[in-house]
């Protein structure tokens, strides 16, 4: 048994599965739509101002009604990748975010 403890703050400061700044890939699917695009380019580009469309992968449901995206966005903290989701999450448009 282990008598390795870690503080709270220990916890926090340290995200061992994501090493910062990084491109980060955030899948967020919503209902077709020819806005659906542009809308979830405009909310990442907030946090990225220079994510090329080019780098989003973009897919179409079975039946078609619905759109996936992952946007590969360009962050330089856990704090700023929070609050991308959050802004992406938050869009009326978005039904799932990833």
């Amino acid at each position: 048994m282990s008598n390795f403890t870690t503080t709270p703050q220990q916890q926090t400061d340290v995200d061992p599965l994501i090493s910062y700044p990084c491109r980060f890939p955030i899948k967020v699917m919503g209902e077709r739509s020819d806005g659906f695009l542009p809308e979830m380019l405009a909310v990442a580009r907030r946090f990225d101002p220079g994510m090329a469309t080019e780098s989003v992968e973009i897919r179409s449901s079975s039946g078609g009604k619905y759109l996936g995206l992952t946007l590969h966005v360009w962050v330089s903290s856990r704090s700023q990748l929070d609050d991308v989701y959050r802004a992406l999450s938050g869009h009326p448009m978005v039904k799932v975010t990833l």
